[in-house]
């Protein structure tokens, strides 16, 4: 059974309790995300292996807040192999990994990054689902980033699919109800979409009067978060229809 160990992080970007990594031990013992390289997360893993190597690290995406760790681990854990996030050989769709007493199939899940990764534990039909999804709040799509909401949409869709039994996030706790929550993910951009060609169709094209328009009462830190996600809303209904403007205005 896997171990959620604290990366130790929080932050009004990672939320309270910051990033959520697991270890599932061995042989061979598996860190599913790298955390940010902080002495009490490293020190939390060895007393968790009580003195067994670790052997492998899966990184869900390469955003800071999971693969920045990577470099303290292998300082710490001579000889363990990293794997994907940008860090180490990039993840494979299909791919599976021995971890302890079961295996982990990789499952691509482009949207929040274009290298993101869910990992389905194949005995429990568990999900480590990264950023894919949480409780309490949506998961930003990053436009100028590699972002797609066109993937991000198939994703969980891919996810909902496998039926898991359980998400396991990096962000928050775990959620037991995964149908449920993947359901309302794809509800609220459902509703999300509407807002934004309601508001469209109003003549307010620029992104930071749709970003003021659909979220008033936004804390200025999560502004920059939230104009990317518009943007990948944007993206969406362009590549949907390439001809459509909103009164013959161009999206700025």
């Amino acid at each position: 059974m896997a171990l959620i160990l604290a990366a130790h992080n929080a932050s009004e970007w990672t939320g309270p309790t910051g990033n959520n990594t697991y270890l599932l031990p061995g042989p061979p013992s598996v860190l599913i995300d790298a955390g940010v390289g902080d002495a009490a997360h490293l020190d939390a893993i060895a007393q968790a292996l009580d003195g067994a190597a670790l052997d492998l690290v899966l990184i869900t995406h390469g955003h800071v807040d999971h693969a920045a760790g990577a470099p303290a681990l292998a300082r710490r854990w001579r000889g363990v192999l990293v794997r994907g996030g940008g860090v180490g050989k990039p993840l494979e769709d299909g791919e599976t990994f021995r971890a302890g007493g079961t295996s982990l199939l990789a499952v691509h899940t482009p949207g929040h990054a274009p290298d993101h990764f869910c990992l389905l534990d194949e005995s429990t039909r568990d999900v480590y689902c990264g950023d894919l999804a949480r409780i309490g709040g949506t998961v930003v799509i990053p436009a100028s980033r590699g972002g797609s909401l066109r993937e991000y949409l198939a994703s969980l869709e891919r996810i909902r699919a496998l039926q898991p039994r359980r998400l396991l996030p990096a962000h928050g706790p775990v959620v037991t109800d995964p149908q449920g929550l993947l359901d309302a993910y794809l509800a609220h951009r459902a509703a999300r979409e509407r807002q934004i060609v309601d508001a469209l169709k109003d003549g307010c094209t620029r992104v930071e009067d749709l970003v003021a328009r659909i979220y008033p009462d936004l804390s200025p830190s999560l502004r920059p978060a939230a104009e990317e996600t518009v943007r990948a809303h944007l993206v969406k209904l362009r590549e949907e229809d390439p001809d459509a403007r909103p009164e013959g205005r161009a999206y700025e």
